[in-house]
């Protein structure tokens, strides 16, 4: 019977990354897991469906509860030590170091990429500016290490044998970081939580973290510059003084609110508004479950999952003028223009079953590929010349390209 281990990179909390091992355990609820480190409350732990976790040494070290992202520089040296040598199929949930666990050849390891390390590769300018870290001795440091992680993690991009992209964006960051081809299946979300709704109130809503790289700034921005159409925000985080500084009468900053709120908001609104470059978004389509159309900047997941003219609009720049012109057509539309009935249908497709029929028939479908030729390769005849014709067809090759 085949044993399988299942690697994701940290437990904090429960995001979206955490609701995708969620998923993958109700495929492969035999699953091991493992992980860098485990702060999950035990109620947390059994909502994923999680009896217990196997964790590396950063979980012992100094302060590592609540600034275990410190030792990002160590998490290589973390990863590389789990013994695996008892699975048949390794499986990684991977946003940082999880792909680069160590299988044998004769393991098939399927890593789920959210994302290549976003702080290491193309938000590292960003990152490093959010930290004020862009001059000194700490800065330097710090750069440091981000040059050694990248060059870890692109030396490692040899060693899943299947990658999975969360989106057709991430794939192509896999393409550029690690030269590797990925299947796309999106990531599940709970449409069944939110209900859809026909009547639609006069307000747009934003939610989320109020970090900068969501791109509420631009949001509130165009809303101060068109005073009849009302936004409410719903969320909390360092960037609320700016909000609260840029924002019109017409803005309404609500701050943290429950969740029962924001799908009441959700459902309401006229509208959902969403700025950020995202791997996939799981808000927008959590709107568009409730037949909310969406005004979404089109470039990362949601260029993917919302349907220009169908589902909500797409601006194409990432500029609060650009945000206003979508704004104002939206206001221009006649009633009726979108219809909930066919937005809630479109979001459907996003379900948790179809993530989890996705998933299964890959890692089955390579895991009986897999098998199929390391059986060939065991009745190989024990020729150099033989071996030598043969060596370019790997299985990696062979499985990745299935």
């Amino acid at each position: 019977m085949r044993k399988i281990a299942l690697i994701h990179d940290w437990f904090d909390r429960i995001a979206g990354s955490e609701k995708v091992v969620k998923e993958i355990l109700k495929c492969y609820s035999d699953a091991k897991v493992h992980s860098i480190v485990d702060h999950l409350t035990d109620d947390q732990r059994k909502a994923l469906g999680i009896n217990s976790i196997e964790t590396s040494f950063v979980q012992k070290l100094p302060f590592s509860k609540k600034k275990f992202r410190n030792y990002l520089a160590l998490m290589p040296l973390a990863i590389e030590q789990f013994d695996l040598s008892e699975f048949d199929i390794v499986l990684s949930s991977s946003h940082a170091v999880a792909k680069g666990v160590i299988t044998s050849h004769e393991q098939l390891h399927i890593s789920y990429v959210h994302t290549p390390i976003r702080y290491a590769w193309e938000l590292q300018h960003e990152y490093l500016k959010q930290k004020g870290l862009e001059r000194g001795l700490k800065a330097m440091i710090v750069k440091t290490m981000l040059h050694k992680v990248r060059g870890w993690d692109q030396s490692t991009a040899g060693r899943p044998d299947v990658y999975i992209a969360n989106s057709k964006f991430i794939a192509g960051r896999i393409r550029k970081t690690y030269d590797r081809p990925a299947h796309v299946i999106y990531p599940p979300v709970d449409v069944n939580d939110f209900k859809l709704c026909h009547k639609k109130d006069n307000f747009y809503l934003a939610a989320g973290r109020l970090v900068p790289y969501k791109r509420f700034d631009l949001v509130v921005e165009a809303f101060s510059k068109i005073p009849d159409a009302k936004l409410v925000v719903i969320g909390d985080g360092p960037e609320m003084d700016k909000l609260k500084s840029i924002a019109g009468t017409n803005v309404q900053l609500l701050g943290y609110q429950t969740d029962e709120v924001l799908r009441d908001h959700m459902q309401r609104a006229k509208g959902f508004v969403f700025a950020a470059l995202e791997d996939f978004g799981i808000m927008p389509v959590e709107a568009q479950a409730c037949g909310t159309p969406v005004i979404a900047f089109k470039r990362g997941g949601t260029a993917e999952t919302v349907i220009h003219g169908e589902t909500g609009l797409h601006f194409e720049e990432q500029t609060a003028d650009c945000l206003t012109e979508k704004i104002l057509e939206m206001e221009e539309l006649p009633k009726g223009f979108f219809d909930p009935d066919a937005i809630r249908t479109h979001a459907e497709k996003f379900n948790r079953r179809r993530f989890r029929n996705e998933y299964s028939q890959l890692v089955e479908k390579c895991w009986a590929n897999f098998k199929a030729d390391t059986a060939t390769c065991e009745h190989q005849p024990a020729n150099p010349a033989t071996a030598a014709e043969t060596a370019d067809v790997s299985t990696i090759h062979k499985v990745s390209n299935h």
